[in-house]
């Protein structure tokens, strides 16, 4: 069982129940370090003070807002600290809210809610209500220094808790390409048959992240003493200069599987796509 990351409780109305929190997932990657070329030895960055040429130690370092180019405030810990929200160990639920009115786009980092033995017929009651009426519950969370916005959300698995930017985190942009008038009606049939014939399940797991692979392949080659043939990568294909024939090309041509890359059948017969 991984180690929880928080302990508290859920409340909702007068009713509250303890629970933990799992981090539902983290990144996978390949981390490398700094090496001198010449010797393979580690190298450290050095802190300078740009006014007096010299290295600074940690110690010495306070934090500084630059509220114009060159110009900062200093602020001190002390004072930062002031500011922070009460540590909670509550994670209260502001209100219910439709579940598919939330857009994904809000959605940050996942958590899995475990309940404590004590906790096991609310946390029940509480999934069970929130599933058969389709809601998901906002709520807000104050963890590291900072209060959060959530949403708790029932799952196949149980609550899984959310943490969510708020409005002005998100960045504003103007909605394009959501009109059909200036498509073809030919082009949109055949842009939908293609969109048919990639249809699957989602299967998260027929997935995997080759470039990770290929890094980790040549590494341990090069622990051995080994040289790593490497493929050369696809070159990125051109802009089609015809639509309509490459949408016809692309439903023409086999499909291939997520994991082997192997042709699998066409879903789409040739009288559809001429």
């Amino acid at each position: 069982m991984p180690r929880s990351i928080w302990k508290g409780h859920i409340a909702f109305g007068m009713v509250s129940f303890p629970v933990k929190l799992h981090a539902a997932g983290r990144p996978q990657s390949v981390r490398f370090h700094q090496l001198h070329r010449d010797d393979h030895s580690r190298v450290r960055q050095v802190l300078v003070c740009q006014a007096e040429g010299r290295p600074v130690a940690r110690a010495d370092l306070i934090k500084g807002f630059e509220y114009e180019r060159g110009r900062y405030v200093a602020v001190e810990d002390r004072e930062l600290d002031e500011m922070r929200p009460p540590s909670s160990r509550v994670i209260e639920v502001r209100e219910f809210v439709p579940a598919n009115e939330v857009d994904p786009m809000y959605l940050n980092a996942s958590y899995y809610v475990i309940p404590e033995r004590a906790g096991e017929k609310p946390y029940r009651l509480l999934y069970e209500a929130v599933r058969r009426g389709g809601y998901a519950a906002v709520t807000q969370w104050t963890w590291h220094g900072r209060e959060h916005l959530a949403l708790l959300r029932p799952s196949r698995s149980g609550l899984l808790l959310h943490t969510l930017f708020y409005e002005d985190e998100i960045r504003a942009q103007e909605e394009f390409g959501t009109e059909a008038e200036w498509a073809a009606p030919r082009e949109l049939e055949l842009a939908s048959l293609l969109v048919k014939a990639l249809a699957a399940p989602f299967e998260p797991g027929k997935y995997r992240d080759t470039y990770r692979e290929k890094v980790r392949a040549l590494l341990d080659a090069k622990v051995r003493g080994e040289e790593l043939r490497n493929h050369a990568s696809p070159c990125r294909p051109a802009p089609p200069a015809d639509l309509l024939e490459a949408l016809k090309a692309s439903l023409a041509r086999p499909r291939k599987t997520a994991i082997t890359g192997r042709p699998s059948p066409a879903r789409v017969s040739a009288t559809d796509i001429h």
